[in-house]
């Protein structure tokens, strides 16, 4: 572009007014975001430094006397506090140091409190340690206003959810990771306000979505089964959320709502296509007389709630233009409700709307001329192939002729729409 620019003035295409505008634009897109680079250098910084703190001090831990340990168990603290103390007073407009400090304070608040453990012999468990150092960091996202305290806030209950309920034998519920999660809300939706577009939010668009995607299944307890249709439901929640105004033009890497919400769909969809799940189903905990008192049931109904209240609030034409991977939990309902029943119709119902799903996609991939989408729906009908594969009784032959079939619709698909694309051009 820079280099065609004198040719234009000289053909008289451009003025040099238009010229010289226009490469002070590319010049200045040529230099380097330096704050972005600040903050992510202090960012990394203050880690190091933390690192460092500790490291230095373990190595000659076992020369001190209890009254040292205390001491130097505390200091990093105390100087990450009198940092933080600095920047909310003195640079609480610079973001490199709001985040360098709060980074700092929350690194050393999980050392201190080992360190303590440690020297007093305190009993307890990796969970109620992370509690405590999650209770205690909290405040850092308000106080310092601190995108990566937040980051950091929602990677640590999340932890603390999986050893109470996964990790743990026996396990115990992590209902006050709902709570902590919910104290993030404010500031996520602050952050979105402010800077939609920023690193920070696309980051915290993917740390909340799969967090509550992974705890969500603390919450099975006897009536497991029904866990499968509020995922279901949260799969297409987040696929809805994905589609609001607010993330709707974002690149679908970076729009991690719709990415979740159709991957989950998909393969939750393919898992539930096998005979073997709805074979094994414990229909006889599935009575109403259980159902009303199961904590699944309530959770079930309040996610499939928010999904179906989400798609009324959209109109009616844009309705219309919904992707049907949005609304599949809708069908997979009345599915479950069959499959309790009849476990043949739900396999069918199920390997159905796959397959339907996938010639949609395929068909909006066309309609809008969306290489990416195209595939997607081919690779939809190829997983459906790949996974009757392995639970049909027929000939290597015909499955062979159906791989052959849907590779050769890959390249054709393929070819045509990139001969369409160089014809249109």
């Amino acid at each position: 572009m820079l280099k065609d620019l004198p040719d234009l003035v000289k053909s008289g295409i451009i003025t040099q007014e238009s010229s010289d505008k226009i490469r002070d634009y590319y010049l200045d897109k040529k230099k380097p975001n330096t704050t972005r680079l600040f903050i992510v250098f202090g960012i990394l910084g203050a880690i190091l430094i933390g690192l460092g703190i500790i490291l230095i001090i373990a190595h000659n831990w076992d020369d001190f006397s209890k009254l040292t340990k205390t001491f130097f168990a505390f200091l990093p603290l105390i100087i990450a506090q009198i940092i933080a103390g600095f920047t909310i007073l003195k640079k609480s407009d610079s973001i490199s140091w709001k985040e360098s400090s709060a980074i700092l304070v929350f690194f050393t608040i999980g050392a201190s409190i080992s360190m303590v453990s440690q020297i007093y012999n305190i009993p307890g468990d990796i969970s109620s340690f992370l509690l405590t150092w999650m209770a205690l960091a909290f405040p850092l996202i308000y106080l310092l206003n601190s995108s990566t305290a937040s980051l950091l806030f929602i990677i640590g209950i999340t932890t603390y959810a999986c050893q109470t309920s996964y990790w743990t034998y026996p396990s115990s519920d992590s209902y006050s990771y709902w709570l902590m999660i919910a104290g993030v809300f404010p500031y996520y939706y602050k952050l979105l306000k402010k800077v939609p577009g920023s690193n920070f939010v696309i980051f915290h668009n993917w740390l909340i979505s799969l967090s509550v995607v992974i705890v969500l299944g603390t919450l099975a307890n006897d009536l497991e089964d029904l866990m499968f249709i509020a995922y279901m439901s949260l799969f297409g929640l987040l696929y809805l959320i994905g589609d609001q105004k607010a993330f709707l033009n974002q690149h679908i890497i970076k729009n991690a709502y719709k990415l979740i919400g159709s991957l989950g769909t998909i393969i939750l969809l393919l898992f539930l296509s096998f005979n073997f799940y709805w074979e094994e189903m414990n229909v006889d905990k599935l009575l109403f007389s259980n159902l009303v008192i199961s904590p699944e049931f309530y959770i079930s109904l309040l996610i499939s709630l928010s999904a179906i209240g989400l798609i009324m609030k959209i109109k009616l034409n844009s309705v219309k233009n919904l992707n049907p991977i949005s609304l599949v939990f809708i069908l997979f309902i009345l599915t479950f409700t069959v499959g309790v029943a009849s476990p043949e119709i739900a396999v069918i119902l199920i390997n159905l709307s796959v397959f339907i799903i996938g010639i949609l996609t395929i068909i909006n991939g066309v309609e809008r001329d969306h290489l990416g989408l195209l595939n997607f729906g081919l690779l939809m009908i190829t997983a459906l192939i790949i996974c009757r594969f392995f639970d049909t009784d027929i000939s290597f032959f015909i499955r062979g002729v159906l791989f052959v079939v849907v590779g050769a619709g890959f390249f054709m698909a393929n070819y045509w729409m990139l001969r369409k694309r160089k014809t249109n051009e």
